[in-house]
């Protein structure tokens, strides 16, 4: 089974906040691929599982940005 969440993200603004956002979201388990976007802070993730708010935040967070 393969899960797809998008989430919106405030706080980024370049792309060295899209590499730390990235990086962090994709260290949760079962996270397969990771997309950007620092336009919108639109942050589409691809799992294997369907994923729980409260990991995607707290990775987000642990990257220094919020969850909207």
């Amino acid at each position: 089974m393969s899960a797809t969440a998008t989430f919106t993200v405030t706080g980024m603004t370049c792309s060295h906040c899209v590499a730390s956002v990235t990086e962090e979201v994709s260290e949760i388990p079962g996270v397969e691929k990771v997309d950007v976007d620092l336009d919108t802070g639109a942050v589409s993730i691809a799992s294997a599982e369907p994923l729980e708010r409260a990991a995607v935040e707290s990775a987000v967070r642990e990257a220094g940005y919020e969850l909207v």
